[in-house]
């Protein structure tokens, strides 16, 4: 199994101080995946078990594996972020009483900028034969935010991606050229249904590609 050094995480958890960010979950996988999977930010489901992808969006994503042939313990799982961005909100009980409390939410470009280094580590180290991102976060954090899935989805790409350059401030893209194959991300099914008829098309076409990249 792979893990970035307690160096790496450490820089992680400094950088994002001070963000309305809680918690670290590492990415997950082997050394040698068949592909790894680049996501948003770990939602208060992934906080409490410690594991990437679990709950509703989790048993999503594990069906698009396993139609493809591929189960979690083949796959690198990681995401733009790596601690759970939150904001505050109001939730009725069954009592009515009314109570304040976290809610997920997208991560920010600062708090992207401030895990840079992490997923940058993790694609150098791991050097995956295939990148699928889920959603636009993942997509937009390696090629670029006018990177958009419901355009690029399904269809791979072979390009360089972005790596944070702390000396510029800014993202630069890497030398190396990589395999990316953007899709929609798991969770999306359940706010868009109609998504869903595309995401399996999408993952057909993946398990189509991925004995050619293998």
């Amino acid at each position: 199994m792979y893990r970035i050094s307690e160096e790496i995480a450490a820089l992680g958890k400094r950088r994002i101080e001070g963000y309305p960010v809680e918690g670290f979950v590492w990415g997950s996988g082997p050394t040698n995946p068949a592909l790894m999977l680049v996501g948003e930010a770990p939602g208060e489901n992934e906080l409490e078990t410690g594991i990437p992808f679990t709950g509703r969006a989790g048993k999503e994503l594990m069906a698009s594996l396993q139609s493809v042939g591929l189960s979690r313990e083949d796959v690198y799982i990681t995401s733009a972020v790596r601690s759970r961005p939150y904001k505050w909100g109001t939730k009725k009980k069954r009592n009515g009483e009314i109570i304040e409390r976290k809610y997920n939410r997208a991560p920010t470009k600062k708090e992207i900028i401030a895990h840079a280094p992490i997923l940058d580590a993790e694609i150098r180290d791991v050097r995956p034969p295939l990148i699928v991102t889920l959603g636009n976060i993942g997509l937009q954090r390696l090629i670029g935010p006018q990177a958009k899935v419901t355009e690029l989805h399904g269809v791979l790409m072979e390009t360089p991606v972005l790596r944070w350059n702390e000396e510029e401030g800014c993202f630069k893209e890497t030398a190396e050229v990589y395999h990316i194959f953007p899709t929609f991300h798991p969770a999306s099914v359940f706010y868009n249904p109609s998504v869903r008829a595309l995401k399996d098309d999408d993952w057909r076409r993946l398990k189509d590609l991925l004995g050619d990249i293998r």
